[in-house]
This record gives structure tokens, sequence and C-alpha cells, in this order.
């Protein structure tokens, strides 16, 4: 994953970092990285494909990570991967054949009865479908979390938002354990990040700024340095034998020329090289550098930086190693989560036979118009949608544009929304009174607020929008709430509070019967227990003793 040993390499560049340091600003996550981290927690449920709810705890583990941003006043970007590219075909086969191995030899461990030894096989046997990734998506939109799945390598995408504006849906970094994003050209790149925020970042520009660094890259620009990660082996072209980062980096900083480092190369290696190294070495430069992207200000694929004059003189069919076109159409409901992006088939939840999205269904959210990407937001409580034929001919498109439930009503169809579970595992929700406060007031005259008292001695007090009451209405609610609390603050009496003082210094006292029983009453508004001096002939009072109650 990524390109082999660049991290290490680039040690002397990478500095720790908190994400609070991109605090107001926007910052792009690399789904795929967070879901497997999350998945590894429950791997060996997704292998057997368990109902068990601790199948879904990759959920939990990337929602935390959402809310740590927004706790932060970060704006995450959420990314998913799409299809595979052509060129990376050969390294998606062997990594399927080692899942599926590792998946074997995992299962015969847990018939023999070793878990533990089963559970590591299977961490390294899970894989993250696009079916897991759609169920994150839905949890994204309840809580209006910004996405995009792109079209093929969610890298190539989050590179692409890292050179837009942020009025534009732009990133200032972006949070990943690929460094597939380095070669990409991406300006800053945060690894590792852990659960409270620390991590490890890489600022492209110190990179080549950097003049007593080693390895230096002062000589360098982003095609030199992309092409030594390409040299040293990527997941679009494996490396020549006896060629690691270390050497491509040596070759490059010497003859400062792609052309002539690869005459060299086919000169040293002579039979080593594959024939084809060469046209399979610049397409593979060409994907960092021109790969396909979704775009979502016109709503279709585009190019990172457009084509050279030399890839422009290939037939359209010649530049699917970019990753083959896609119909407008198409690649919206790919970048909205509504479309499989492999099958290119709907995503069907239900059970429900997959559904062309042919036509086009209106949504009530108007927060896609301020953002580049579409931002779903969950329907307030208890709010209805009312749709005729015309929109739904099909009970399968119908459940599946909309995850509701459904009830025919006045023979007219009526849709009330189905909340999703949310993982309720955010530390860093906090709601104010304030907030309250708005929400109330932010509240129109169609919804009525129902205000419900709960006191302390489950006494409970219900009445409706005071904006509804009469003057009379409100006086008496008023009066109920005094008589409430008047009643609560009294102190109740206490009948009988019983102090066992217990000898603690010897283990024959543990077995012995209390020595003393205490008991007091006190009426009162404040009610002080007083612990007995419980003093045994040679006892001394100890803090044990005040503790000490049967």
């Amino acid at each position: 994953m990524g390109i082999k040993d660049l991290l290490r390499f680039m040690k002397p560049f990478i500095e720790p970092v908190h994400i609070k340091k991109y605090a107001g600003k926007r910052v792009g996550i690399d789904a795929y990285s967070w879901l497997h981290k999350g998945a590894y927690s429950c791997s060996m449920e997704i292998c057997l494909d368990s109902n068990s709810e601790k199948k879904l705890r990759y959920i939990a583990y990337f929602m935390h990570r959402v809310n740590l941003l927004r706790h932060h006043k970060i704006t995450p970007v959420v990314v998913f991967d799409g299809a595979n590219i052509p060129c990376k075909a050969a390294t998606e086969n062997e990594r399927y054949r080692r899942r599926k191995e590792n998946r074997e030899l995992a299962i015969a461990k847990l018939k023999e009865g070793d878990v533990q030894g089963a559970t590591e096989l299977f961490q390294r046997a899970v894989n993250i479908t696009p079916a897991m990734a759609n169920q994150l998506i839905q949890i994204l939109k309840s809580e209006n979390v910004e996405f995009v799945v792109a079209p093929y390598e969610a890298d190539a995408q989050l590179a692409y938002l890292a050179t837009l504006e942020a009025e534009k849906g732009g990133v200032v970094s972006v949070i990943t354990e690929d460094s597939d994003l380095i070669a990409y050209g991406c300006p800053a790149v945060t690894f590792k990040m852990d659960r409270y925020g620390n991590g490890e970042e890489l600022v492209l520009s110190k990179v080549f700024d950097s003049v007593s660094s080693k390895p230096t890259f002062r000589n360098f620009d982003k095609e030199l340095f992309t092409g030594m990660c390409v040299l040293a082996g990527c997941d679009f072209l494996p490396s020549v034998p006896g060629i690691g980062i270390v050497k491509a980096h040596s070759l490059v900083s010497k003859y400062r020329n792609i052309d002539r480092v690869l005459s060299v190369l086919k000169i040293e290696k002579g039979s080593q090289m594959p024939e084809d190294y060469t046209k399979s070495f610049k397409e593979a430069l060409a994907v960092f550098q021109h790969a396909r992207i979704y775009d979502a200000e016109i709503r279709e694929l585009k190019h990172i930086k457009p084509l050279t004059e030399q890839l422009l003189q290939y037939p359209d069919e010649g530049l699917d190693f970019l990753g083959p076109k896609i119909p407008p159409s198409v690649a919206v409901a790919i970048a909205e989560g509504k479309l499989n992006p492999t099958t290119m088939e709907a995503f069907d939840c239900n059970n429900i036979e997959p559904a062309k999205f042919q036509n086009s269904v209106e949504t009530t959210d108007n927060s896609r118009q301020a953002s580049c990407f579409m931002v779903f937001s969950s329907h307030k409580t208890g709010e209805k949608r009312k749709t005729g034929n015309k929109y739904f001919k099909d009970a399968g498109l119908e459940k599946l544009a909309f995850p509701v439930k459904t009830r025919l009503k006045n023979e007219n169809m009526v849709l009330e929304e189905t909340p999703l579970k949310v993982p309720n595992n955010n530390p860093f929700k906090k709601r104010k009174f304030d907030e309250m406060t708005e929400l109330v007031s932010s509240k129109g005259e169609d919804e009525k607020l129902e205000m419900s008292c709960v006191f302390p001695d489950d006494s409970q007090l219900t009445f409706p929008d005071n904006s509804s009451l009469s003057d009379a209405g409100k006086l008496e609610i008023s009066n109920q709430i005094d008589s409430l609390a008047e009643r609560i603050s009294m102190v109740r009496e206490v009948e009988c509070c019983e102090t066992l003082c217990i000898n603690m210094g010897s283990q024959e006292s543990v077995s012995s019967k209390p020595n003393r029983v205490y008991s007091e009453r006190k009426r009162g508004q404040n009610v002080k227990l007083k612990s007995s001096n419980c003093n045994r002939s040679g006892t001394k009072n100890t803090i044990l003793n005040f503790f000490a109650r049967v």
C-alpha cells in the first residue's frame, strides 16, 4: 500500500503534530485508511459475515475520529475510493490472493481452537467493500458530514482537493495512512493519527526548501520527486529488481532527468528489466499527474492537471489507464454514494432489485448549494414528506431513494423517517443551554414544542409551547412549578441512619460483632450525619473506622 519504504526514507522531514493546528479549516480524510484500521477490531465478524453488532465496530471507530475533528472546529471532508484503474489490476489480484489465503488459514486455526492465531490472520484477510463503505456513508449523511466517492483513486481526489481554495471545496491537509499522497504532490499530509489527535506531518514545501537535511531534494521538482517514487515501486508498477527508494533517489539526484535514468537502468539491469517497463513507467507517472477525478463544480470527471501535448495525441481509449471515461450522470451518482463504483448498481440495503438512477429525486436539503459536495442532513423529527405516484412508480426505487418506512393515508404516500443508528460514542458533543434556547427560538409556527419537566422526586409536569397559552394558563403553570420546587427542596426525614463501627485493626475484629450501633434523627433543611466515635479498648480512631458501615 503506497510507495515502499518512502515514509521511513522521509523520516527527517516528518514532524509530530496535533490536528488542532487546523482548527477552523477544512481537512481531507482518506476514508479507507480509517476503515481498514477500524476493521481490525471486528475482522473475524466481517470475514465470517456475522450478524453480531460487533461487526459494525469500524463505524464507531471512524465516527469517533470524525467527532474529534469537529470538536477541534475542523471541517472533515471524507473521500472514498471508487473503482480500480486498469494499471492497478495486478496489485489488486495479488492482494485478493493473499486475503483469500489468510482467510483459509484463519478458519483452519479457528477449528483448531486457536482464536488468537485466527484473529491475527483474519486481520490480514479483511477486505473493505463498497457496501461497507456505503453503511458509513448513511451515517455521514445523518451527521451532515461532507463526503465524496472518487471515481477511482481516493488519493488522486484528495490531491486535487488540496489544490483548491477553501471556498471551492478545497482542503489544507489530508489525513491518511497511504504514502501515495506524497507522490501525488499533496502539500501537507498527516499520518498515524491516534484517537487523541496526535500524528506525524510531512509538509512538501519543507522537503524541497531544506538545505541541511539528508536526503536532500534541493535540485528536485515535483515531477522528479514523483518519478523517484515510481522507480522505487508503487501500486501501479513494481520496481526493477535491486531498485529501492535509496537507489531511486540516488539515480534521480545524479541524472536529474527521468528519460536518462530509464536509459541507464536499461543498460545496467539488462534482462532483469521488463521490455515494456519504459511504457508502463510513463503511464504510472501520468496517473500521479493526470488521473481522472470528480469535479463537483462542473459535476463530471476531469484530469487533476491538464494533459500534456504528448498525452493529447492518444486516442480516447488510449487514455483508459488514467481511468476510463464515465458519463456525467453516472459520475454524479457515484460521487453522491448512490451507485456501487465497481458494479455500477444501486446500493440495496433492503434486499430489493437494483434500480437505475434515471429519475431524479429532489431533496429538501439546501446545504448542497453552499458546499462543493453533496452534504446530506437528516430531516427534523416528525417531519413528513408527501409524494405522488409520479415520483415513485416503483416501490423498490422508493425504498432505495429514501431509507424510510411508508404507509398509505388518504390515497397519498406518506413517508416517515426511520433514523439511522448513529454510534453513540461522541465524547466531544456538548449541549449548552444557549444552544437549546436557539433551537427553541428557531422552531417555526408549524412545529409546536412540547416542554416536559421531570423533577428528582419523579414528579413530572408537561405543557405545550407557552406561545400558545393565555396569561391565565401561564400563571397556572408557574404556580405548579413553584409548588413542586418548594416540596422537593424540603429535606426528607431521615428515619434511621445507622453507623456500625468495626475495629479494622486485626483479622479478629472482622469476624467479630459490631461493638456499638448509633442512631440519630434530625429534622431540618440541612441534615448532617455525624459518625460515632467507636473506640474499643486499646483501639485508636482511624479513617477506616469512619468508612466502615453495614
